[in-house]
């Protein structure tokens, strides 16, 4: 469906156009305005429909907004057809979108009440909002253009311009228009606008105006005038109305604009008649407007306003009156000359839809919407002569007979009735009707149309239809904005026809003008006239330089379905693969979610141990079959003469002279399609799937080098290589047949298309010009190019020449031009361009295969021949028939019929190579004989199989009606074949192998000699179909036959009489196997019953199954019973169980199911969900598995691939040493992983974002700004204070101390030094940069570069969450480049989503920004080999793993990681492909193969007893090896990903890091064990982990945990979880601790000393820290044991008091760090504690609502004096007034309550309360810094505040991690600041040093003190 246009930008080098539409899959063109060619197609991105476009100033770029829910902004690369870049544009609609022009990456929006201004960085989108502030109100902003010095010109509602300067409002332009500004444009002059009151303003470079242009002045303007768009060039502007009309202004003439183009506006318009001799086209609308317009000038000639909305229109046959019929239910009649009046009628009340005068000009006919036709007589000034009535619902359509004396009508029932004229009595009679000749046809039913309305809908939606008798052509008009062209009369349903595009929805009328020159149509709500010129067909000739016209829309019917005469019969062939469906109820790819599903059922069975995987393995020997049947041009010769082929899910490369097969296993369901590349051995496959994938392979390695997936349904039909190998072109079986086009070895998709409705078999890339293809299929034939993202079509045009035929295979010729291809009917058509040039004859029957040569072609077709022919398809130079007589003797099988369908040709190595529809490949030699080299069953279900009893041969019998014997040894070929009259299910040799039993599926079965295949003896006792069929064990003397009318017959073979039947089945019986005594019968049925009969009679007997296990079976094929319980997967639901077979040894039972996996258990298999090994090569059902005699091969028969494959048995301790390519078992091992409390954390955190955060204290009451203000004493009196007063002025707020004179305010905080490493549940973060002399770590959101010899600190603060990874690029190329991962929310790909970074750590420049859909966060991230790629892993349930190209900001590849927690993921450092991720029970190894991510678990079996533990850190080693260290300590050792070896104990406990030296390959590990003698957390180990030396780190801790080691020049850099980062040298072992930090927070006490640039802090992990800002370190640490809440300095600087947790606090003396005091007077937490400034009194507030005064100068014992009573909750800050008299005291329901010391009575009087004079400020509460708090504070609150010593500023820290700087005091609420951004979520305590040089900052969740300087305004 074609939608309308809705947005349009244009190029800068303006040629090209970019027009977006509406829609639900709306797309975006880019097209060449002189050639109307398109050129780039961009779609799949946005919804709903395309708002706004804009070009960059180069023209690289395009970007878009869509008009989806989010409005979402998309950036393009428009040439590539990529974006490059998506975020949510705003909430509401956006109506402008503009590069700067004069900053690169820079953009701005603009729409309702929003500007913003964005930045592109790597993929990242970031808006920052326009701040409107005080300068203009906030509002809707309709317009913009950008100009120099970050300036934007915006457009507003109001008709006001803003002018921004970054992102802030500078200043308003006032009434620059009288309403909404709609349009403004930018050029080398200056700017245009446009706006709603019609008003062209110009304006200079500046803004200052130039002119106005008034159009509703001018001579063609009028009221009402609006202007939509504006444009401004040299001295010409161009204007957009809203009213349709296009106007060009030149400068000078201003008053007289020039009408370029002009239309209807508002309404529908229906109205349309052409005028009989002249060729002139009338239009009515509802905007109330007829317009005659010119059909030769293509213009207007005269409107005229009318009082009604117009709905239709008529012109006298002489061309004098114009009819009208209005909506109001009158008509009007005009003089056509001038417009003039004639008449004006109302009869009626509803609207008038149709009227037509007679041929001969009498009588006017009026319909109208209540069903009634009126007819008037125009001689008698239009009196009314009669009616119709004879309709039930609204008139639509009127046609008058030639003779004026018939109406016909139709109506809304689709009713056609026929009257008399003029009276207007009803014609019933059919006979009357028969000869009536009608003068025009425009009704849309009646036998003459019937082809117009498809064949099987009974629809409404043909607006109009007009004959054209002349031409025998009829033109329809449709709701969907569709012209159709058919013949008429079109007298069949579904008649073809050809269809045109460019209305955007309902075309409401189409008529022919008087000449039958053209068609004008018009559309209802596009108001758009459309004028089209009609080609006849003797002239199409001459016009085919007129193109065809491209579209991108499908057509719905470009043939329709009828059953035309000329269509010949689908051949049966094509018929019967046009009908095969590939859909399946479940795929391979469901079974993740399924097994998901099942997980309860799953945990609770296995609680009981499960049995282990047997120890034999199988590996695929040789596969029987090719498949033929429904695939074709699918085998190759590869440059060394193997041929590759495909069959079933497995891609073959035979060589035909050692007779052997390699296999390459990638795929796992049913391979469609196979292609080689033009230059190497490359192979490309596709497979059905519900997301199908094409796999790019190499023939010698059989290695997989790209797989494409994610946009085809279904499978995938047919693929192809360009000439250079570089593209890949691929078809779906979906629904419309996508085409997509491939950059393969990068795994992009280029172009995407929907290709047709019917299947296409063929897709074809033009070998000279890599743009174009060609698809070939059912009745379709397509020409294609590349246009950006998307193809555009055209159909092949035949002509006279021959019919649209379906088309078998095409190829292209020896130019770009030529192509030819193959039909159904056995014609070669040749095309030029886009036309049939000629057809030759070339097959009886359909031409299947095509081949094209240096000179010349070879066809081959379904009659079995093989053509030669010459290059132009003139002569045939010679045949070749397939027949059994030509066969050679070195054949490897029989061929089964003369002449078979052939479906492939190649040619090579001087011979052609035949594929042919039975499953055979022959190769012929230019000289005539045929070698047959492979074959398998034809079309049709294989079930039956049978090993022989002592040779290497088995039997296989099909519903193709062949039994069949194969030969299993190394000649692998079909020994013998026989016809069947009937298909069968099942064989079996007798015990001697001398006779071979086969059951029918007519419910007959017969016995066959094994050696000749001719019969012995045959019977038939049942109706359904043979089930099973066993020949007793021994002599074979009984024969047992099971049928699926569940009954099983014995049989005495040697008097071939029928001796007993067992009955007792309740269903169909599936399998049957006798004991060793040919006694008793073991059955299985379809109901699952297991049961049990007594031969020969057939006794049903009843065995306890524990019995059953101890008899003694002569074979085992049973699927139920316990012995066999545990093969049943956990999915049982969807998928049987078919097919069991027990190996002589009783070791090993092997099963075939539904899925298509062939599975190996150790048998018995008891319990539920045995563990097994699984093999995939089969597509769907595996319906047999036999051993054979000897257990050296297992059989296996696919039910509708086909094929039968033998596989090699591997006994236990027989390994050769290759990747085994099983997959161990589907359910993760229960045995847990092991447990520690480290991992367990890390595990489990659940990262908070800062957005989100929830308050730390659990506070209550109503916050501070919703609070209503107590009045003050004065105003509760009354008095009203004269501005000057005689009262002594009010005191200070605070006491200033030790500042100076001069207060200056503080204007900036700067970040100088962080103290704090991210340790505890990160790793891997700790790196040395420039030879070791800095360092780089995180913590909160910060990424530090430390100098180790100076301790100076940089910092990286572009991050606006908590850091969670971080790496280094190790590439010469990419020196101190740095990618940090964050934690974020949701992956909507706004700013709140998580993000990576990549910056430089030496300059910090942000060098590209990646957005994620880790959802959660971003936990690990890993540079490749050649630094180019990066790969990150989320926190997300499914723990994704995506890789990036990160310069570009690209997402190559992405798939789930793990269902469990991954923990690192590392690139293997030689690699660009290969990586290994480890985390929670989990280790995987990883290779990308273009976009696609293939994994393969590590395998564990080699080792007896090594379980999946969870693994925790990796390293490398050469030769493919990689180090992996777990959870217990252990490291293991793996080769490629088979675990080789474990290196026990590496550490006592979790090995949580480990690094890999690149320069020497030397090891080192970090673990977690306690200090001993010989141990050490770190150990540095040779290339191979064989010898260690351990460090012992000297922290004085009493256990080590290392997370993060790391090896520079002779030193290791140690990360641990206790915040510190260690040098250990690596010749002394000597540690050198080089960053301290809180181990636990959150650190809630903070004290600065009173004179000196110390500070103190206190915290959590039960430390007190002494730090010193200058020397950039930790002075001091105490442990006290418990944790501690909070910490102050007495005012001389000489005593400490802590707080601490447990309700104790303790006084130090500062010289000797010795204990003063301590008292525990409370059982809760102490929350705040102060000296009083005489040092006289300690307060120590408590979570128990109290406040406790002490006093000091009592000595040590500390006995309570008094404490402050009615606190309403937990105290949070307190503070002393200055002269020691007063405490203020907040608490936790945001109440600030004042005290007396020491009595701690509570003092109520505001007014003395305003008197205090506070000695320090760091209360949350008071009506002084009521500004503090945010709008945003609903569930977050602001935690800690402090005022400057000078009194004037604020620093305040809030749950949100934010540091905000306010002016003291601040009581005006939401105040303005200046915010800074460092800490994780939670601020919990914040300080001026003294004299106001720092302020440090105290982190909850991030355990780090951040120092800032403070930067003082300037004197």
């Amino acid at each position: 469906m074609q939608l309308a246009l809705r947005s349009l930008a244009l190029h800068p080098e303006r040629v090209l156009v970019a027009t977006g539409q509406v829609g639900k899959e709306p797309y975006i063109c880019i097209w060449d305005s002189y050639t109307v060619q398109t050129i780039s197609v961009l779609k799949d991105v946005h919804t709903h429909g395309i708002a706004c476009l804009a070009f960059d100033l180069d023209g690289q770029r395009l970007v878009s907004v869509g008009l989806d829910s989010k409005n979402a902004v998309c950036v393009w690369d428009w040439k590539r057809g990529k974006m490059l870049s998506m975020a949510p544009g705003h909430t509401d609609r956006i109506f402008d979108i503009s590069w700067d022009l004069y900053q690169p990456n820079k953009l701005v929006s603009c729409g309702v009440k929003h500007i913003k201004f964005w930045s592109l960085c790597g993929n990242a989108l970031t808006p920052k909002r326009g701040v409107f502030g005080k300068t203009g109100d906030l509002q809707t902003i309709l317009c913009l253009a950008c100009a120099r010095d970050e300036l934007t010109y915006s457009g507003a509602l109001n008709g006001d311009i803003y002018v921004w300067k970054g992102i802030n409002l500078i200043r308003t332009i006032q009434g620059a228009h009288a309403a909404g500004i709609f349009s403004m444009n930018a050029c080398e002059e200056g700017f245009a606008t446009g706006g709603r009151d019609g008003c062209i303003r110009l304006w200079d470079l500046t803004f200052k105006p130039i002119t106005v242009i008034d159009l509703r002045e001018t001579d063609q303007g009028y009221k009402g005038l609006s202007v939509r768009s504006v444009c401004w060039r040299g001295d010409h502007i161009l204007v957009g109305t809203q009213d349709s009309e296009i106007f060009e202004i030149v400068v000078q003439e201003r008053n007289k604009p020039f009408l370029i183009m002009q239309g209807h506006c508002e309404g529908e318009l229906w109205a349309l008649a052409v005028h009989p001799t002249k060729p002139l086209a009338v239009t009515g609308s509802d905007d109330r407007s007829v317009r005659i317009w010119s059909l030769v000038d293509h213009a207007l000639i005269a409107r005229c306003n009318m009082e009604e909305p117009i709905r239709c229109a008529a012109v006298n046959a002489d061309g004098i009156h114009l009819a009208l019929g209005m909506k109001d239910g009158s008509f009007t009649v005009l003089r056509v000359r001038d417009m003039t009046e004639v008449v004006h009628i109302k009869d009626r009340k509803e609207a008038i839809h149709e009227l037509k005068y007679s041929p001969d000009g009498t009588y006017l006919a009026v319909g109208c919407n209540d069903s009634s036709v009126d007819i008037y007589g125009v001689a008698q000034r239009y009196k009314k002569v009669g009616e119709c009535l004879g309709s039930l619902s609204f008139i639509t359509h009127l046609d008058w007979s030639s003779d004026s004396r018939y109406l016909q009508t139709n109506d809304g029932n689709g009713k056609r009735l026929f009257y008399r004229m003029p009276g207007g009595k009803e014609v019933t009679s059919t006979e009357e009707i028969k000869g009536v000749h009608w003068a025009s046809w425009t009704c849309v039913s009646g036998l003459e149309v019937n082809g117009i309305w498809p064949k099987y809908s009974d629809i409404n939606d043909i607006n109009s239809v007009d004959g054209n008798y002349i031409g025998q052509v009829l033109v329809t008009a449709d709701d969907y904005g569709i012209i159709k062209l058919f013949r008429y009369p079109c007298l069949r349903k579904g008649a073809k026809f050809r269809k045109y595009i460019g209305h955007s929805a309902h075309v409401t009328n189409v008529r022919w003008s008087h000449d039958y020159q053209w068609v004008i149509s018009i559309g209802g709500a596009d108001h758009s006239v459309f004028q089209w010129k009609f080609i006849p067909e003797r002239k199409l000739k001459d016009a085919l330089h007129i193109a065809p016209q491209e579209s991108l829309a499908d057509s719905h019917s470009d043939e329709s379905d009828s059953d035309l005469s000329d269509v010949p019969e689908l051949d049966s062939e094509i018929e019967q693969e046009t009908q095969l469906t590939y859909r399946r109820q479940v795929y391979k790819e469901d079974l993740p979610q399924l097994k998901e599903q099942c997980k309860e059922k799953q945990k609770s069975a296995t609680s009981k141990r499960r049995e282990r995987a047997p120890g034999n393995s199988i590996r695929l020997h040789f596969v029987h079959g090719y498949r033929g049947y429904d695939c074709r041009s699918n085998l190759f010769y590869t440059q060394i003469g193997e041929i590759v082929y495909h069959v079933a899910a497995v891609g073959v490369i035979y060589n035909r002279q050692q007779n052997t097969q390699r296999f390459y296993l990638g795929h796992d369901d049913d391979i469609l399609c196979l292609t080689i590349h033009p230059l190497k051995d490359y192979v490309a496959t596709g497979q059905v799937g519900r997301d199908p994938s094409i796999h790019i392979w190499d023939t010698e390695t059989i290695k997989p080098l790209s797989i494409l997936k994610g946009h085809h349904q279904c499978g995938i039909s047919a693929v192809d290589f360009s000439a250079d190998g570089k593209r890949l072109a691929s078809v779906g079986i979906d629904d419309s047949h996508t085409i997509v086009l491939w950059d393969w070895k990068k795994g992009e998709k280029l172009s995407i298309a929907r290709g047709s409705k019917d299947k296409i078999f063929v897709v074809k890339m033009n070998p000279y010009v890599p743009d174009k293809l060609i698809t070939a299929g059912i009745k379709h034939m397509k020409f294609w190019r590349k246009a950006g993202g998307g193809l555009i079509g055209r159909k092949g045009y035949i002509g006279t020449l021959g019919k649209n035929d379906t088309m078998m295979c095409a190829v292209y010729g020896w130019t770009e031009e030529m192509a030819f291809s193959g039909t159904s009917t056995g014609d070669v058509c040749i095309w030029r361009d886009i036309f049939l040039v000629k057809t030759v004859k070339a097959h009886d029957g359909p031409v299947f295969s095509m081949h094209a040569l240096e000179k010349g072609f070879v066809t081959g077709g379904k009659d079995g021949i093989i053509a030669l022919w010459d290059d132009s398809f003139e002569r045939c130079l010679k045949t070749y028939a397939i027949k059994r007589a030509a066969l050679a003797p070195g054949s490897k099988g029989l061929l089964l019929e003369d002449n078979p369908s052939i479906r492939a040709i190649s040619l090579g190595h001087g011979h052609i190579l035949v594929g042919t529809k039975n499953g055979e490949i022959l190769e012929v030699d230019k000289s005539g004989p045929i070698t047959l080299l492979v074959q398998g069953h034809m079309e049709g279900e294989v079930w039956g199989l049978a090993t022989h009893p002592y040779l290497p041969i088995c039997a296989t019998v099909s519903d193709d009606k062949t039994l069949r014997i194969w030969d299993l040894s190394p000649s692998h070929c079909m020994l013998a074949v026989r016809k069947l009259k009937k298909g069968g299910r099942c064989c079996c040799f007798s015990p001697d192998g001398k006779a071979l039993a086969v059951g029918l599926n007519d419910g007959s079965f017969l016995m066959a000699n094994a050696d000749t295949l001719e019969d012995l003896v045959s019977f038939h006792h049942r109706k359904d179909m043979i089930s099973d069929i066993r020949f007793s064990p021994g002599s074979g003397k009984y024969l047992a036959v099971a049928s699926h009318d569940s009954f099983i017959d014995i049989y005495n073979v040697m008097s071939s009489k029928r001796v007993g039947i067992c009955k007792g089945a309740t269903s169909y019986i599936t399998h049957i196997d006798w004991d060793i005594r040919g006694k008793l019968l073991q059955v299985n049925t379809g109901a699952k019953e297991q049961l049990f009969f007594e031969a020969p009679r057939g006794k049903k007997q009843t065995i306890p199954s524990v019995e059953v296990e101890k008899i003694a079976w002569a074979s085992w094929t049973s699927v139920l019973g316990l012995c066999c319980e545990g093969i049943w997967p956990v999915i049982g639901e969807v998928t049987d169980v078919t097919a069991s077979c027990l190996t002589s040894d009783k070791m090993v039972l092997a099963t075939g199911d539904d899925l298509g996996f062939v599975k190996l258990f150790r048998y018995p298999t008891k319990g539920k969900f045995g563990k097994f090994k699984r093999y995939v090569a089969h597509s769907t059902h595996v319906t047999n598995v036999r051993w054979t005699y000897d257990d050296s091969m297992l059989v296996t028969l696919g039910g509708t691939d086909m094929s039968l494959m033998v596989w090699t048995n591997e006994m236990e301790g027989y390994r050769e040493k290759r990747p085994c390519d099983s997959e161990e078992s589907d359910i993760d091992s229960e045995e847990d992983g092991g447990y520690d409390s480290d991992v367990t954390r890390e595990n489990e955190i659940s990262y908070t974002i800062r957005a989100l955060s929830t308050n730390i204290r659990p506070m209550f009451g109503i916050k501070p700004h919703l609070q209503q203000k107590e009045p003050s004493t004065d105003e509760r009196q009354g008095v009203v204070r004269p501005p000057v007063s005689r009262a002594p002025p009010q005191p200070e707020k605070l006491q200033t101390n030790n500042v100076g004179k001069k207060k200056r305010p503080i204007e900036d905080l700067v970040l100088e030094l962080v103290f704090g490493y991210r340790g505890r549940d990160c790793r891997n973060n700790v790196h040395y940069l420039n030879d070791g002399d800095d360092i780089i770590y995180h913590t909160a959101s910060i990424g530090i570069l430390h100098n180790v010899a100076t301790g100076s600190q940089s910092f990286y603060q572009e991050h606006n969450d908590d850091i969670l990874c971080l790496t280094v690029n190790q590439h010469p190329k990419f020196i101190n480049i740095v990618a940090t991962g964050q934690v974020g929310d949701s992956a909507d790909m706004s700013a709140a989503a998580p993000s990576i970074h990549i910056w430089d750590a030496m300059n910090k420049q942000t060098l590209s920004i990646l957005r994620c859909y880790h959802s959660k966060g971003v936990c690990s991230v890993s540079f490749s080999a050649t630094g180019k790629l990066l790969l990150s892993v989320g926190l997300d349930p499914e723990h994704t793993i995506t890789i990036w190209r990160w310069q570009e900001g690209a997402k190559i590849a992405s798939r789930a990681g793990h269902n469990q927690r991954i923990f690192v993921a590392e690139f293997r450092p030689d690699s660009d492909t290969q990586f290994v991720s480890v985390g929670v029970k989990h280790v995987k190894f990883w290779t990308l193969a273009g976009r696609a991510l293939l994994s393969k678990k590590g395998l564990l079996s080699t080792l007896e007893d090594a379980r999946m533990q969870t693994m925790l850190a990796i390293a490398f080693g050469a030769n493919n090896l990689t180090f992996t260290g777990t959870i217990s300590g252990d490291v293991c050792v793996w080769k490629d990903h088979i675990l080789c070896r474990i290196v026990a104990r590496a550490h006592n406990g979790p090995v949580f890091a480990m690094y890999t030296t690149l320069r020497d390959g030397l090891i080192v590990t970090g673990g977690k064990e306690r200090p001993s003698k010989e141990g050490g957390a770190v150990k540095l180990w040779d290339q191979e982990l064989r010898r260690c030396r351990a460090f012992r780190l000297e922290t004085g801790q009493a256990t080590d945990c290392v997370r993060s080691v790391c090896r520079g020049k002779g030193k290791i850099l140690v990360g641990t979880r206790n915040a510190e980062i260690i040098e250990v040298g690596e010749k002394n072992a000597a540690c050198n601790i080089l960053v301290n930090g809180h181990v636990d927070g959150p650190i809630w006490g903070l004290a600065t000393h009173p004179s000196r640039d110390f500070f103190l802090s206190a915290a959590e992990d039960g430390t007190v820290r002494l730090w010193d800002i200058a020397d950039k370190k930790m002075l001091n640490k105490v442990n006290l044991g418990h944790a501690a809440r909070t910490v102050c300095y007495s005012p001389e600087g000489d005593m400490v008091a802590i707080g601490m947790k447990n309700g104790e606090f303790i006084i130090l003396l500062v010289s000797s760090l010795k204990i003063w005091g301590k008292k525990r007077d409370r059982r809760c937490a102490i929350h705040d504690i102060r000296f009083s400034p005489d040092s006289r009194y300690l307060a120590v507030g408590s979570s128990e609502n109290s406040v406790d005064f002490y006093d000091l100068t009592l000595g040590p014992t500390l006995n309570r004096i008094s404490y402050c009573k009615d606190i309403p909750s937990f105290v949070i800050q307190m503070d002393f007034s200055a002269d020691s008299r007063y405490l203020q005291v907040s608490s936790g329901c945001y109440k600030r309550h004042v005290y007396e010391v020491p009595s701690g009575k509570h003092l109520m009087d505001h007014a003395a309360i305003d008197r205090i004079t506070w000695a320090t400020w760091t209360s949350i509460l008071g009506d002084e810094v009521l500004g503090i708090w945010s709008r945003h504070a609903e569930k977050a609150d602001v935690n800690c505040a402090c005022v400057s010593h000078s009194g004037i500023s604020l620093v305040t820290g809030d749950d949100f991690g934010m540091v905000k700087l306010f002016d003291f005091p601040c009581p005006e609420k939401f105040a303005k600041h200046k915010r800074f951004l460092g800490h994780s979520p939670h601020v919990t305590n914040i300080r001026f040093t003294s004299g106001d040089r720092h302020v440090v900052s105290a982190g909850g969740d991030d355990c780090s003190l951040l120092v800032w300087k403070c930067v003082h305004t300037p004197h």
